[in-house]
């Protein structure tokens, strides 16, 4: 192939890449953005394979057939719910990657002969890669509840981790430099990167791990970037660019939404402070509950419902439940949306992919600047699996550790009904306050099974029945 037609394809990919990522802003368009991706992604793997076809051609087939039979395999048998958890560990795959090619070229190719444009772009592949796979493993733990999703905070983390970065950045230095140059320098920041991978995550508390995977993410297309400029492939430089950019825009997004500092998620340890919140403590206070029965009772007097899903709706897969449920209060005209905070569920779009598969209409899915203000004159909120992102602590205790994460103002519906299976905390480790307000009632349980029960009795005409003896009696 020539090198006209090769760059003529690699243009075209990149063009696709760019417009894919385009349509993936709109829930309407993501599956058309998907497609063209992945039409980008094939054209680059073919014309990379065809450049070439004289050099381990038998490798890279062998390679292409156990990646896609992994990759069926995983898009068959994971869950909805373990999403985030995949979508960490193909970060670190990611990460590794290309810290292992770009540490590959240096160590078996013209070494010292590099020149220093190569050599840095080699360390800070390595660099990056490095980071991000042990960080990735380590949100992957946190994620998957393998390690506590409690902060872990060592003792002096933050003098560790500035040895750690002056150290990695001295030795990079001396690597670049013809007349210091020692290809062990390479090993030595391969590993004190991936502690420094470990000790910028481990100490960010689980609510926050949305963030890091955006973050993790976003690393591993700048790691892939670097290593772009190590080969000299322009596709692999645009499309690491274009995942690390994203990655960042929507990381910084996120942060924002959260309250929080970008420099602080780089640095890793935001949102922690030594001795803060009531994190263990045993919960002994009352709380109302209440039956499907009183909850279907409680929704045919209302004349506006906000829904918000959380993690605990793609558990108990009742996203399509819930909107059957919605379809039989929308013929009787009430007024139904769906409050969605920008860090529900573990990963970033998580309940919009998930009521997008149950056809939830997107006009009704209002993200948190939208609804905020709706929650004063909506007769009842239904919250279903999220916790930490509707605790209106987050408002005023500058104690916890979601201190000034802006919240969906679910306490200030006229009233509340929680589906929850139990009083256990949130991702964050902290008790949730609306479930104690006066407001609130508690529907204990799975939540697939409480919403059937609303929807047999909705459908059953209980509720006409029961509101018909009520008007009839008072």
């Amino acid at each position: 192939m020539s090198s006209n037609i090769e760059n003529i394809l690699y243009l075209l990919s990149a063009a696709l890449f760019i417009l894919g990522i385009k349509r993936l802003a709109s829930p309407a368009t993501a599956r058309n953005g998907n497609r063209l991706s992945s039409i980008a992604m094939l054209i680059a793997i073919v014309v990379t394979v065809l450049k070439y076809t004289d050099t381990n051609i038998e490798w890279i087939i062998l390679g292409l057939i156990i990646g896609s039979i992994i990759g069926l395999t995983l898009s068959r048998y994971v869950q909805m719910t373990a999403m985030p958890q995949l979508v960490a560990v193909f970060n670190a795959f990611g990460g590794a990657a290309s810290a292992i090619v770009a540490m590959y070229e240096l160590i078996y190719g013209e070494g010292s002969n590099s020149a220093i444009f190569t050599i840095a772009s080699v360390a800070f592949a390595s660099i990056i890669g490095s980071v991000t796979l042990t960080g990735s493993f380590i949100a992957f733990g946190k994620l998957q509840e393998l390690i506590t999703t409690r902060p872990l905070l060592l003792p002096l983390r933050n003098m560790i981790n500035i040895i750690l970065l002056i150290s990695i950045l001295v030795l990079s230095v001396l690597l670049c430099i013809p007349e210091t140059y020692d290809v062990n320098y390479l090993y030595i920041i391969a590993g004190l990167s991936l502690i420094f991978g470990v000790l910028i995550v481990i100490p960010i508390g689980g609510a926050d791990m949305p963030v890091v995977v955006a973050l993790l993410n976003s690393y591993s297309g700048i790691a892939g970037a670097g290593a772009g400029f190590v080969l000299g492939n322009p596709v692999l430089i645009i499309s690491g660019s274009l995942v690390g950019a994203s990655g960042l825009i929507l990381t910084r997004i996120m942060t924002k939404a959260m309250n929080r500092s970008l420099l602080n998620v780089m640095l890793g340890g935001f949102g922690v402070e030594e001795g803060s919140s009531a994190i263990g403590e045993e919960e002994t206070r009352p709380v109302t509950s209440l039956t499907s029965e009183d909850a279907a009772m409680i929704l045919s007097y209302a004349e506006s419902v906000i829904i918000v899903p959380g993690y605990g709706l793609a558990v108990a897969q009742a996203q399509h439940q819930i909107n059957e449920l919605s379809n039989l209060l929308k013929d009787k005209n009430v007024s139904i949306k769906y409050a969605i905070h920008p860090v529900a569920g573990r990963m970033p779009g998580h309940m919009n992919v998930l009521l997008a598969e149950a056809n939830v209409p997107y006009d009704e899915l209002k993200d948190l600047d939208e609804i905020n203000s709706e929650f004063e004159r909506t007769d009842v909120a239904v919250v279903v699996g999220a916790n930490d992102v509707t605790n209106p602590n987050a408002r005023t205790d500058t104690s916890s550790p979601i201190y000034g994460m802006p919240i969906l103002n679910v306490d200030k519906a006229k009233s509340v009904i929680v589906l929850k299976r139990s009083m256990a905390s949130g991702f964050s480790g902290v008790q949730n306050e609306l479930f104690f307000l006066d407001k609130t009632n508690m529907l204990f349980g799975d939540a697939k099974d409480s919403i059937e029960g609303m929807i047999r009795l909705r459908s059953s005409g209980f509720c006409r029945f029961f509101s018909c003896f009520l008007s009839l009696t008072t």
